[in-house]
């Protein structure tokens, strides 16, 4: 099992740890498995349909890809999530705690007695042991729990849907059915790991003592996560702000090119990438992009970009894993959201006078092809383009904009508003719309 970086070394340290509650780890909930751990083998891409999209959802729900060991076995966030009375570390981290940095209740998982408890008030969320509980019952979005023969929870994993999946609080704020694609502009990532006991194998990583790396974690805020910080150690922008950005939609990527802010690569691409190098699970990863030290200092001290794990836990999931991202639509917005009227008159300024849509082409609201721009080209900086391989800008997909209003807009939620995007372009490319006109194309954007 060939690992290269001290970070990788330190999950195999934590995952020979605890091997023998690993091995009997199950998920509680059976059918979440599916078949996904079970097939050696990628599934066959000539099956797109029903059945590959179905198995990509269960992947995207409840698959760690075995980083389990990273979470649990090397950070030991299990051991704070159940605190001391427990047998963890801490006061633990009740759901109260849990609702208040952003992680979400599954309604759909809780058994309807819980459902009536919770409704009724009488469910302790100032317990950890409820917060254990929920998790036990994989109710908790994101968050896979892996129990022992007997039901004890013997370790925790994050899957795709932590990040990119929120809940229509249906039940009460942060409990309710899933919205799988949705950004969870709440989840306060930074906050979740600095509770972790052992931020040892960061710190190897990074070069820089416990302090530092949870400052670099507080900076983040609620919905946003640097996935570059891992292989540049950048923590701030030169202006001193968080070098985070917003986590981004998996929703409306169909027929679109590139994924993320800066067009690393592929769907598939950036699955591989973050299930390897994020979420830190079993896999293989190769990209020799990631060799460029200058860019990439730690990256490619620790040959990130030549990850190799015997037993790959990811590799064989990614076409079903990218079915179900597709399928995903961007969300309309709620009937009221926006003025109908000035849309109509704002999708003219769009499709006309303002030339937004000689980028943003509908129905992507992306170029086909190679939809990537220069910093210059769009008047902005280009910090966050140079921590990528690509050195430019991806035009963002803009369906179901007016769903994700909470964070601001950009990369990195530098404009609070949609109003302020459009001036900036109605400036940057010397469009001369007028107040109203800059309304309408707000409302127009707001209706997609």
């Amino acid at each position: 099992m060939p690992r290269s970086s001290r970070l990788r070394k330190a999950v195999r340290t934590g995952a020979l740890m605890g091997a023998c509650a690993l091995a009997g780890g199950a998920l509680f909930n059976v059918s979440a498995q599916s078949q996904t751990e079970k097939n050696a083998q990628p599934p066959n891409a000539t099956e797109h349909g029903a059945d590959l999209v179905s198995q990509g959802r269960q992947i995207f729900r409840f698959d760690d890809f075995g980083d389990n060991a990273f979470w649990s076995g090397a950070l030991q966030l299990d051991k704070a999530i159940a605190g001391r009375r427990l047998g963890g570390v801490g006061p633990g981290v009740s759901p109260k705690t849990a609702l208040s940095v952003g992680l979400k209740v599954d309604a759909h998982a809780l058994p309807d007695s819980v459902l009536s408890a919770l409704k009724a008030g009488k469910v302790n969320l100032n317990s950890p042991a409820t917060t254990v509980a929920l998790i036990k019952l994989n109710a908790v979005v994101g968050v896979k729990p892996h129990l022992s023969k007997s039901g004890r929870l013997t370790s925790v994993g994050l899957t795709c849907a932590v990040c990119h999946s929120t809940v229509n609080n249906s039940v009460a704020p942060g409990i309710g059915g899933r919205l799988d694609g949705w950004p969870n502009r709440d989840l306060n990532v930074g906050a979740i790991v600095s509770l972790a006991p052992n931020l040892k194998p960061v710190t190897d990583l990074l070069g820089v003592d416990a302090a530092t790396v949870k400052k670099v974690l507080a900076a983040w805020g609620p919905g946003k996560f640097d996935a570059e910080l891992f292989l540049d150690g950048k923590g701030f922008r030169p202006d001193g702000k968080t070098a985070a950005t917003l986590i981004p939609p998996a929703y409306g990527l169909a027929g679109v090119n590139l994924h993320t802010y800066t067009g690393w690569g592929s769907v598939p691409y950036w699955n591989a990438f973050v299930a390897n190098l994020e979420m830190h699970g079993q896999g293989n990863f190769f990209d020799e992009r990631l060799d460029n030290a200058q860019k990439f200092p730690v990256a490619a001290r620790n040959r990130m970009g030549h990850t190799r794990f015997n037993g790959d836990k990811i590799r064989s999931k990614l076409p079903a894993l990218q079915a179900y991202q597709l399928s995903l639509a961007a969300p309309k917005p709620k009937s009221g959201t926006f003025n109908a009227a000035a849309a109509k008159r704002g999708k003219a300024i769009f499709d006309g006078k303002g030339a937004c849509a000689s980028c943003h082409m509908p129905p992507t609201y992306s170029e086909p092809g190679n939809n990537l721009h220069t910093p210059a080209s769009i008047c902005t900086d280009d910090f966050q383009a140079q921590r990528s391989p690509t050195n430019e800008y991806r035009t963002t997909p803009l369906g179901g904009l007016g769903t994700r209003t909470k964070g601001g807009y950009y990369h990195d939620g530098r404009y609070r508003t949609l109003g302020e995007v459009v001036q900036h372009y109605n400036s940057c490319f010397g469009l001369g719309l007028n107040a109203r006109e800059q309304s309408d194309v707000v409302e127009y954007l707001k209706s997609l």
